[in-house]
């Protein structure tokens, strides 16, 4: 990989990855900003509504999935700190908190599914809305953040792209728990349902610990 030194002293690297010099990482930053406060409006009112649901519902799978909706509202928010001139903050920690945040998000995952095996479960079309509406709105910020922190080289953008991805999957689980459920109304299937992330969740956790959260370097 070949890298130029500009005047600044930025290191800037040749095939594009890192972050440009100059005037164009404003710009990448904006589109950021952008992002993350679009996924802040998003989640909180994921969260809200899944929360309701779950509570009606008395289903862990859709505590779970609204778990997940807070745990990335603050890995939204670790990433937009970053871009705070008066808050400055080292990507290494950002991409360190978010790792956190996934591995978390995985234990309350396990731990509510454990804690309402027996819980008698009622069919939510509330929770199969808000499920249905994410399945399709994460992945596309999830692609979105993918790949501004490939061209701005930041691990903790990666991460949070990954738990827009965790949060589409989870998404798909939990809409798949709650459409059979309401169908055949099997109680298993809401505690399989919770538990059907947290391998992928770990995993992310994992990579994004160890540095590997944007795959262009």
């Amino acid at each position: 990989m070949s890298t130029s030194l500009h005047a600044g002293g930025e290191v800037v690297c040749g095939k594009g990855c890192c972050a440009p010099a100059g005037g164009s990482r404003p710009g990448l930053s904006t589109q950021v900003a952008w992002l993350q406060c679009i996924t802040l409006g998003w989640m909180t009112v994921e969260c809200a509504v899944s929360l309701l649901a779950a509570r009606r519902a008395h289903s862990a799978a859709l505590l779970a999935f609204g778990s997940d909706s807070l745990v990335e509202l603050f890995s939204a928010t670790v990433v937009l700190l970053q871009f705070l001139p008066r808050f400055p903050l080292k990507k290494e920690y950002a991409a360190r908190s978010a790792a956190v945040l996934l591995f978390v998000l995985a234990a309350v995952v396990v731990g509510i599914a454990v804690l309402g095996y027996r819980t008698p479960v009622e069919t939510s079309y509330l929770g199969i809305g808000i499920t249905a509406a994410a399945l399709v709105a994460m992945p596309v910020l999830a692609w979105l953040k993918r790949r501004q922190a490939r061209a701005l080289n930041d691990r903790a953008l990666a991460a949070d792209a990954a738990q827009s991805a965790t949060c589409a999957y989870l998404a798909a689980v939990t809409l798949a728990g709650l459409a059979s459920y309401a169908l055949w109304h099997v109680a298993w299937v809401d505690t399989v349902a919770a538990l059907a992330a947290v391998p992928l969740l770990v995993i992310e956790g994992r990579r994004t610990w160890r540095g590997e959260g944007c795959g262009c370097c």
